[in-house]
């Protein structure tokens, strides 16, 4: 007899909210739409529901009693034991503001809605965060993540240089690499480090973890000059970055330095395009062997000559 296929689990919902009433109409709106629903009613009750590591969204209200939403937002997404890719979603009372949007996306979360919530535009957009969550833990699940911060590893990174170097061949595009690194209390700040890259990369661009304090960006359309460009870019974005994380006064800064390859028309070359990241990483290595100046970037040659 054939055996029957196992059902696929519905989508697991984190629901925290003080309100009974409020709790129950997002549940009566989430369960019809395909998703189970785990309510929590205080703060302590969310990390610990949370922690348990099944939920596949978390919705915080930024009335939880006993603390500040942005306070919860900012422990789940260092805490081990959540997967960087769950969404976290906040609601809050009334229309928001513009600094109320930035301070919710600074603390971590994915979105956040006021009131009254559109739930039709809820449900719209948990369908791609969920679509996403589930791509990156069967990503994770094969061996292409970084555990720690969610990024693509180095086999991930690989296949990804691989397939990008394919969609650059049909369009005789260039694809760049840039390898980046800090320098100052890196293994510190490696996930600000991380979801701070990720956020200032484009959304073409891969990004990924080659080692303790080295990430990589993969960017398709970009050649030698816009590798330098990217670099100053990225850079740019992180400047104060450890300050932010640590809520201290003035710190040293990240001591960012790196290296950058650009090539195309790999098919005719039969260039490996994962060669691009350890060219990237070769030219990153000079840079720092000759003690250059924070800010240096150069290219994979011979002897890199730092711009």
């Amino acid at each position: 007899m054939p055996v029957p296929a196992t059902p696929t689990p519905m989508p697991l919902v984190l629901v925290a909210n003080a309100q009974e009433w409020v709790s129950r109409s997002l549940e009566s709106v989430l369960r019809p739409a395909g998703y189970a629903v785990l309510k929590a009613y205080t703060w302590a009750d969310a990390l610990e529901g949370a922690r348990r590591g099944t939920a596949d969204v978390i919705v915080l209200d930024s009335a939880l009693p006993g603390t500040d939403v942005l306070a919860v937002c900012r422990a789940l997404r260092v805490d081990p034991a959540i997967t960087p890719s769950t969404p976290i979603l906040l609601t809050m009372p009334g229309p928001l503001t513009r600094a109320q949007v930035l301070d919710a996306l600074r603390a971590g979360a994915s979105g956040v809605w006021g009131q009254p919530l559109d739930t039709e535009e809820l449900l719209l957009r948990l369908e791609g965060h969920v679509r996403a969550k589930l791509d990156a833990d069967g990503a994770r699940d094969g061996g292409l993540l970084d555990p720690r911060t969610g990024l693509y590893n180095v086999r991930g990174l690989e296949r990804r240089a691989r397939e990008l170097a394919a969609q650059a061949d049909r369009r005789d595009a260039s694809l760049a690499c840039v390898v980046l690194a800090a320098h100052t209390d890196g293994s510190a700040l490696v996930e600000s480090l991380a979801r701070a890259l990720r956020g200032a990369a484009r959304v073409a661009d891969t990004v990924g973890r080659l080692g303790p304090r080295e990430f990589a960006v993969l960017a398709p359309d970009t050649d030698g000059d816009g590798a330098v460009k990217l670099f100053r870019r990225l850079s740019g974005a992180l400047v104060g970055l450890g300050a932010r994380v640590r809520g201290r006064g003035p710190m040293p800064p990240l001591g960012l330095r790196g290296g950058y390859d650009a090539r195309s028309g790999f098919r005719t070359t039969a260039l490996d395009p994962a060669v691009l990241l350890g060219r990237a990483l070769h030219a990153l290595r000079a840079v720092e062997d000759a003690g250059s100046d924070e800010g240096t970037i150069s290219p994979f040659v011979g002897r890199p000559t730092p711009q």
